[in-house]
């Protein structure tokens, strides 16, 4: 029972691997859409946006507004077109042309169904290389063009050349950075040198302004210990003047003058 079980479980897993690995088929009403829209971007959208990459129908174009544009187109080849998007398509395949020069021919198309658009791809020939349009329509019974777009097909040398530049730049930064880094922890060595003679200039500075203080404290001594005893014999005089004149009888020291005074 148990092996008929397991039996069964892989064969499950086998179906349901296949059904993972299939392409969802199409109704018969989406293949005619799919079809008619890979008829109109081979027959219309690529003649038509073939012309822009001609300076004058790009300059044409510009002196319109969007829904100008619409009603023009839609007039002229009977598509349906979002203004803006067909703005936009015009830049792209008039970009396209520095890259790919003119269009020489188409070499077949794909379509596909994703959600509401259908996309067309359509392989082109240029005169300088390859190129791929993506064309979306709405995926509705008016297939009104949404987007269109040329985009260059890189050649096997120049995606390599392409990814040999990338290596060497990724490679380069991590060099530069590498000797930076290295740069860095090498000025670790020089740095407490200049903070050790950046101190001893500031010791010096305030060495110097200290004695400068010192300097400076003792001479305000030394002139006020010259002051003190100025003051002390001048007293010293008047105290002597006054005891003569008393001895003499005399009412005031007036008459007298003391000359000198001698310390024993």
């Amino acid at each position: 029972m148990k092996k008929f079980l397991a039996y069964l479980c892989m064969i499950a897993c086998i179906f349901g691997l296949t059904a993972c690995g299939s392409e969802e088929k199409l109704t018969e009403y989406e293949q005619q859409k799919v079809d008619v829209a890979k008829q109109l971007a081979d027959s219309i959208v690529m003649n038509l946006f073939s012309d822009f990459m001609d300076d004058a129908y790009v300059d044409f174009y510009d002196e319109y507004t969007m829904e100008e544009i619409e009603y023009m187109v839609g007039n002229d080849t009977g598509l349906m077109v979002d203004g803006y998007a067909f703005s936009k398509a015009i830049d792209s395949f008039y970009s396209a042309k520095s890259s790919i020069g003119l269009i020489t021919g188409v070499t077949g198309s794909s379509a596909s169904i994703s959600g509401k658009q259908i996309i067309v791809e359509v392989q082109v020939t240029g005169e300088k290389k390859n190129a791929v349009a993506e064309i979306i329509f709405s995926n509705d019974q008016f297939l009104k063009l949404e987007s269109a777009s040329l985009n260059p097909v890189s050649s096997m040398s120049e995606l390599m050349g392409r990814a040999a530049l990338n290596t060497l730049i990724g490679m380069g930064t991590v060099f530069v950075v590498l000797i930076l880094i290295s740069l860095i922890i090498s000025c670790f060595r020089v740095i407490p040198k200049i903070q050790e003679n950046a101190a001893k200039k500031k010791a010096a500075r305030e060495g110097a302004a200290e004695a400068a203080g010192i300097d400076n404290a003792v001479t305000q001594i030394e002139e006020l210990e010259e002051t003190a005893d100025e003051a002390d014999g001048l007293e010293l005089a008047a105290v002597i003047a006054a005891a003569i004149a008393a001895s003499e009888g005399a009412a005031s020291a007036d008459g007298f003058m003391v000359r000198s005074i001698r310390r024993r």
